[in-house]
This record gives structure tokens, sequence and C-alpha cells, in this order.
């Protein structure tokens, strides 16, 4: 995977998209690599000539073997149209800063990928992505799994691509070890201290994580601040300064990770380590568990065996709502607005969206598809089998990361998860930094509150 060599991650593009680079003067030289030119061709639907379609996208880096699925999938949509895709697989640095770009200068491809939530609606709000409800059919809209985070006044954005779950990996060779039940995981908190400390007693180290690079601090925070929540608004409330993080219950979370540091649960190296470096502790055997995300269970089922991996939900400890749920996040394509091949560009969203490519994306590819009418009966490894329906097909939690501010990211969470882990900071006071950080925010950016409260009245809706 990119991101084991790579620590840049979804967060970082925020800071080269649609909030800086568009204004960096890099659409000239993006317009010449990227622009539609004549290549584009008539429409496609209704008798119109075939065309040629620029696509931009990302996954195979995610979720390895997608690949092959997409490839083939642009082969059968050929034979079936005659329009041709020309797939460009973009790195992580590139896939939204260079989209964002040559939206402003007038020549984006003709399908694009987009993650979920605020890293594709800057783009929504700057008007370079277009709404969906008149290209796809609303049967596809509603199954493909874009989420709710895709919805902006009433209008959806995005269609879905794979499934990304999230929740903790954990060794059941250990677990037996330590007199623990492996097939029946924590599922309170109570219960998941008692499971650390048994482990500790034997010598094992419970927790393996790597927070140098602040993304351990983002799926922490997920996985547990959304235990005291109760729909994805109250996510976007706190970011925005509608809701105070000096609220106990909305720093709580944090006050659990400094009693897993304190309790020695979480290996001492923690800061020197970033993400990855932090899951190999697990799938090497060194540590029992690691919060991971279910596209890297079959490479954890490769390094360990897969009789010994298992995966759960965080245990609970928050009396919210959304406690106790797993966590499920998509990836997704939508369709540029200024693409000169609408068409048929959303005769491909529909053409991914088709049965026989729902299907295909498991036989071929062995992932997970965003698509809520997936079968999973057709998956044949037991612990994926049980993702699907638990973190896809079951009720589940939209991934409240996806509605975070930069500044937050790199102010309050990343720096209150690193002081935590590394004793400089108490969880009690870490209500009062992350407060500050909002309301400073808030002051310096009004119009993109005004955005924030419009789409928190689609989340409120939902």
């Amino acid at each position: 995977m990119e991101r084991l060599s790579r620590p840049l991650s979804r967060r970082d593009l925020l800071r080269y998209g649609a909030g800086g680079a568009a204004a960096t003067g890099l659409a000239p030289l993006l317009a010449a690599c990227g622009g539609g030119g004549d290549e584009g061709g008539g429409g496609g639907g209704g008798g119109a000539s075939p065309a040629t379609l620029k696509m931009w996208w990302w996954g195979q880096q995610e979720a390895v073997g997608i690949q092959k699925w997409m490839n083939d999938t642009i082969s059968k949509f050929h034979s079936k149209t005659k329009n041709t895709i020309k797939p460009t697989l973009m790195s992580t640095d590139n896939v939204i800063p260079q989209f964002t770009n040559a939206a402003a200068a007038g020549h984006p491809p003709d399908v694009q990928f987009l993650f979920n939530g605020i890293y594709h609606m800057e783009n929504v709000w700057l008007g370079y992505v277009a709404p969906l409800d008149d290209l796809v059919s609303g049967d596809v809209l509603e199954n493909s799994g874009a989420t709710q985070l895709s919805v902006y006044q009433g209008k959806q954005y995005r269609v879905g691509f794979y499934s990304v779950g999230f929740g903790l990996a954990y060794n059941k060779d250990l677990f037996d070890q330590a007199g623990l039940d492996a097939d029946s995981p924590p599922e309170t908190w109570d219960d998941f201290l008692n499971a650390c400390d048994k482990l500790k007693s034997k010598g094992t180290q419970p927790i393996g994580a790597g927070v140098k690079d602040g993304f351990f601090g983002e799926w922490y925070l997920v996985n547990a601040l959304t235990q005291n929540l109760d729909s994805p608004a109250d996510a976007l409330n706190l970011f925005i300064g509608n809701l105070d993080w000096r609220d106990p219950k909305y720093h709580e979370h944090w006050q659990k990770l400094e009693e897993l540091k304190q309790a020695g649960y979480i290996n001492d190296d923690v800061n020197s380590l970033q993400l990855y470096q932090g899951i190999q502790l697990y799938q090497t055997g060194k540590a029992a568990m690691c919060l991971d995300t279910t596209p890297d269970i079959p490479n954890c089922q490769k390094q360990l065996g897969a009789d010994k991996v298992g995966y759960f939900v965080m245990p609970v400890f928050g009396q919210g709502s959304m406690a106790g749920k797993p966590i499920t996040d998509t990836q997704g394509f939508g369709i540029p607005d200024k693409g000169e091949n609408h068409e048929q560009a959303g005769e491909f969203l529909e053409f991914m969206h088709s049965p026989e490519r729902v299907e295909a994306m498991w036989t071929l590819s062995q992932q997970i598809p965003a698509n809520t009418t997936f079968d999973g009966s057709v998956i044949d490894d037991p612990l994926i089998k049980d993702i699907q329906a638990t973190w896809v097909a079951g009720d589940h939690n939209a991934y409240i990361a996806d509605l975070m501010p930069t500044k937050f990211w790199t102010d309050a969470m990343f720096v209150i998860s690193q002081k935590i882990l590394a004793g400089n900071m108490s969880g009690d006071e870490s209500g009062d930094l992350a407060q500050g950080v909002t309301e400073t925010w808030k002051k310096q950016n009004p119009d993109m509150v005004e955005n924030y409260k419009k789409w928190g009245d689609d989340l409120s809706a939902a």
C-alpha cells in the first residue's frame, strides 16, 4: 500500500486542494496535462456518436487488487456502449489537488474519483462537481453507498465505489494465551481494560500504535468520540462551534486514551512510530491489537495467518445513540461540472453499479463493494463475510473525520493525541484546547461556517 511508505493522506489533500491549490497558479500546467480539448467527442446515448472520456481515479493504493476490476469494467463498458474510458491512476497527493486546479482552469476529466465528506464537498462549494440527480438513476444513487455525507442541500454529488470499515484487529492466538475468549472480543470498556490487563500480565503488548504522523489520532477519535454522539450532525456542530468540546462527554474519549496510555496498554514508543509502523507491531505478532481498516484485513491474514485474525467494534463507554455500532466510509466517484460528456459519464457510473459489476468487485479483486445491493453470500472467507454483513450491510455509523476542518486536524486532534500519549497533557485539559482551536477557525472562516451549517441541515434530515 502506498500509505505504508508515504504518510500523506486525505487530510493532506485539503491543504493543497480546494482550500489552497486552486489559487497557486498551477492551472495553466494542469490545463496542458488534463484539458478536455477536442478529445471528448459527442454524446453517447440516444444515437449520438461514441465518446472518449477521461477518468482520474485512486484506490489501488488502498484496496489492493481493485485495478483488475476497474480494467475489466472499462473493457466491458466499451464493448456495450462503444464509449472509451481513458483512466489515469493518480497518486495520493495528486488525485484531489490536480482535479481542483483542472476544474478551476475549465478542463477537468469527465469522471473523477472523490473521497467522502469535506474532501469532495469543498469542490462542490466551489461549483466544480455536478449534482448527479439528473445524470444517474435514482436507484443507483440510493444503492451506491455514497453515504449521506455526499449530499448537500438535497443534491447528491457522489456514487460509492468500495467500502472502508474501521475497528480493532486482534490476534486470536494471543487472546487464547492470555486466557481470553478469542471468539468473543470485548464489547464494553471495562471488559476491554480487563482484556488489556490479562494480555499485559502475559508479557504481550496489548495495543500497537504510532501517532507520529497523526493518523492514529484521527482513527482513535472517530472510533471513540462517535460513542457520545447521537448523529453525524453532532460532530459537524462540534467542529463549527455550535457544541462545546469542554462538555465532558465531548472529550471523554481523550480521557480514555490517557487511561490506556497510563496503564501501559499502548506501546511506549507510540510517538516515534507512524500509523502503519504501529499496525506492523500487530501484523508481526508483537502486539495483540491495533486500530485498522477493513481493506487491510486480507493483508493481516497474509501476515499472521487467516485463523489468527479477528476484528471488532471499539468497546463501548459512551452514552450516545451511535455507541456500539460499526463505522464505515466509502470511496466514490463524481462528475465534474465542466466535464464535456455528462451523459456518457453518468452511464459509466450506472454501469459500475450494475449487478454483474457489483459482484465482480469481490470475485475479481476480493474487495467489498460500497453498493448496498451486494450479496455477501458470494464471499468465501468467514471473517470478510462477517465484516461485510456487519460493517457494510448492517446498521453502521458515518466516518465523522470526513467532517473535520483542516485546522482542527492539525491544531487540535493531532496535538492533543500526541501530547496525551507523551504524558504532556491530561484528558481533562483536552477540551479547552479543542474549543479554542474551534473558536479561532470559526472567526477566520465565516463563509465556510455557513456552508457547514447548510450541510448540517442535510445530515439532520437524514
